[in-house]
């Protein structure tokens, strides 16, 4: 909880992102330096922000090079802020531009600094390659050996087939099972129908075309590469274009696809937070606050149909806190990773039995779906891990900036069975 008496309001006055791009296409040869750098110029030139200095700029990377020991540093060295500008890489699976942000938040609220910027960055296109364990084991003991017998002894095992390259896995280790296997999984224990999936892709397509020609993006957005807008928008979808995909995890019986799971995506967004009086002093007008945060865990491994689910825990502690409802908000963004992991969450929420088996007493309530992503989520931006955060604050910041009141509700889902919660009000 950031929201206390001996802390201080943190406001949300400014964000920036790319254009998100899907895997293999406008931003093959970008890095996650050269993005999230993209992303932080953009943010600082609207913001006038050259030569400030800062007091910590957090962003994080899902699939990162371990020779970037500290990502965000150098990109923060690539942009006009003030060089003595602190910065540290902070990563937790799809949460990291939630944590990034709560961690730049907390420091705000304790009077440790004035300002910063949080952030997150992925490319799915352009990610590391290792050389598996094997070569990896040979070539260590070669380093070790003490002679020249020795080291030939040791590089002699090496093989052709040792030097076939391993991309990231979108995996779970304590399962071996993706994270769209895990939720083909919920989507049979729950009962969620293909044809409710397909039609709430259908609507985050819808929505985020409408927020684009209304230009609610023009503000928050800087062109990168040749893109101006996220290309996974799909404005020609339809109900029957979506019935036609095939079951992209469980080819037999299964319902999600290609359009109702969100895409391996590149990109990079982040966040201008400061106190109140640091907005005031440099004339920034406060879109929204952050009040609340919640970050949660559950077990996923013997319940195979849980690794999406954790929000429900991270929702029920925080609004406990906050001493509100799940009904008492007036925009709700949901980050959706697959069209069936959204609508289990909705569905337990609204099911006293299904609370229940989470060892809650009652329902949580039913959100009004006019109130729920209304400007499309990540099945149609696309789902740039690290990135997804930022975006979803800044969105929900903006919609409580235009309404000029209210509160907004945001719950995120994360792999290895956690998931993150925020309330931002105004």
């Amino acid at each position: 909880m950031l929201h206390d008496h001996a802390s201080r309001k943190v406001a949300i006055i400014g964000y920036n992102r790319i254009p998100f791009a899907r895997q293999n296409t406008a931003y093959t040869t970008a890095g996650n330096q050269d993005m999230l750098t993209a992303a932080l110029n953009g943010l600082i030139d609207r913001y006038h922000l050259a030569g400030e200095l800062l007091g910590e700029v957090a962003a994080g990377a899902v699939i990162k090079d371990s020779r970037q020991l500290n990502m965000t540093r150098e990109c923060v060295l690539h942009t006009t802020l003030d060089k003595r500008t602190p910065a540290c890489d902070i990563q937790q699976a799809c949460n990291t531009g939630i944590e990034t942000a709560i961690y730049i938040a907390n420091k705000i609220a304790l009077g440790q600094i004035e300002v910063g910027i949080s952030g997150g960055v992925d490319s799915a296109s352009n990610v590391p390659l290792v050389l598996g364990d094997p070569l990896r084991e040979i070539l260590l003991a070669a380093r070790r050996a003490k002679t020249f017998g020795q080291r030939l002894g040791a590089l002699s095992k090496m093989r052709f087939r040792h030097f076939r390259p391993e991309a990231p896995m979108n995996q779970e280790p304590g399962t071996g099972l993706s994270m769209g296997q895990h939720t083909e999984i919920t989507a049979k224990y729950y009962g969620i129908s293909r044809a409710d999936q397909d039609a709430f892709a259908l609507k985050s397509h819808q929505n985020l075309a409408k927020a684009y020609d209304r230009g609610f993006f023009d503000d928050m957005v800087t062109p990168y590469l040749g893109l101006e807008r996220d290309n996974n928008l799909r404005r020609d979808t339809s109900l029957d274009k979506l019935s036609q995909l095939k079951p992209a995890f469980d080819k037999t019986a299964g319902s999600l696809t290609a359009g109702n799971s969100s895409p391996l995506t590149d990109g990079a967004s982040c966040l201008l937070l400061a106190s109140e009086e640091w907005a005031q002093a440099h004339g920034f007008p406060v879109l929204a606050y952050i009040s609340f945060a919640e970050v949660s865990a559950i077990e996923y491994v013997e319940n195979k149909h849980n690794l999406l689910l954790s929000p429900v825990y991270a929702a029920a502690n925080m609004l406990r806190k906050s001493n509100m409802r799940l009904t008492d908000f007036d925009f709700y963004e949901i980050h959706e990773a697959f069209a069936a992991q959204v609508l289990a969450i909705l569905k337990i929420w609204e099911s006293p039995a299904l609370c229940r088996e989470f060892g809650y007493d009652e329902a949580f309530g039913t959100i009004d779906r006019n109130k729920l992503n209304t400007l499309g989520s990540s099945l149609a931006t696309g789902h740039p891990f690290a990135a997804t955060g930022g975006r979803v604050l800044a969105t929900m910041a903006k919609l409580l900036s235009e309404k000029g009141s209210g509160k907004g509700f945001i719950s995120v889902c994360a792999a290895g069975g956690m998931g993150a919660t925020v309330i931002l009000e105004r």
